[in-house]
């Protein structure tokens, strides 16, 4: 039977409805819509992969993508986030009991807790650092799919928007001129600290091709703005 069964589509709608009740407090950057396009794009990349490598677990990406953010460390407090397994289990658990299934095994809840965990880029820019990515970093292929999915929205036109929304919401500059006191905290700066490194960051093959066009759009935006600001 192909994906999603009536079951596990029960099971997705409910972390969906999680996932939108909890995000509405989030900022323009960090809302419903970005999840959504995270979760098409994650399930894109999954059903990509070849016959020679080894299948995603569908339900584990999808559910893990539409619940990526519901902990994110810039909207909740640090214990809230501390423990992403101990938070959905509960919510695991009834959805189990709710619809007689027995969909969300302990085994997945922790693989999604896990992978929710460790989406960020800064987690991911920790870990590197200190030398403790280990085999599952680099081997679950579900991770993959969510991570490159987050980060390909975190560029192109949607990483454009984006990036000015949260920059609205903490009352970060657009852009500041070299020798302006603020000069190094904008978003075009956080183009250059961030945003243009994220190609060479992504694992899977399809995100690596969906990231050309998207990089180079930001490169024709940056351009654009160094042009419009200096008038040439």
């Amino acid at each position: 039977m192909s994906y999603p069964t009536p079951a596990e589509a029960k099971v997705v709608a409910a972390a969906e409805k999680l996932m939108e009740e909890t995000m509405a407090r989030y900022d323009p950057s960090h809302d419903a819509f970005h999840v959504q396009r995270v979760r098409r794009t994650a399930l894109h990349i999954a059903r990509t992969f070849s016959l020679t490598q080894r299948k995603p677990d569908l339900l584990v990406v999808e559910l893990s993508a539409l619940l990526h953010d519901v902990l994110d460390k810039k909207y909740v407090s640090a214990s809230q986030a501390s423990d992403p397994y101990a938070f959905f289990l509960p919510f695991f658990q009834k959805v189990n009991e709710e619809y007689g299934v027995d969909l969300i095994t302990d085994n997945r809840a922790q693989e999604v807790a896990k992978i929710v965990t460790n989406v960020s880029w800064s987690t991911e820019k920790k870990l590197r650092e200190k030398g403790e990515l280990g085999e599952w970093h680099k081997g679950c292929v579900e991770l993959h799919c969510v991570q490159d999915a987050d980060r390909l929205d975190a560029i192109g036109a949607f990483g454009i928007l984006r990036c000015a929304a949260y920059s609205s919401s903490v009352n970060r500059p657009l852009h500041t001129p070299e020798g302006d006191p603020a000069h190094g905290d904008s978003s075009i700066q956080h183009f250059y600290d961030k945003l243009l490194h994220i190609r060479e960051q992504l694992k899977t093959d399809e995100g690596k091709r969906l990231a050309e066009k998207r990089h180079q759009f930001m490169l024709d935006f940056l351009a654009a703005t160094k042009e419009e600001y200096e008038m040439l």
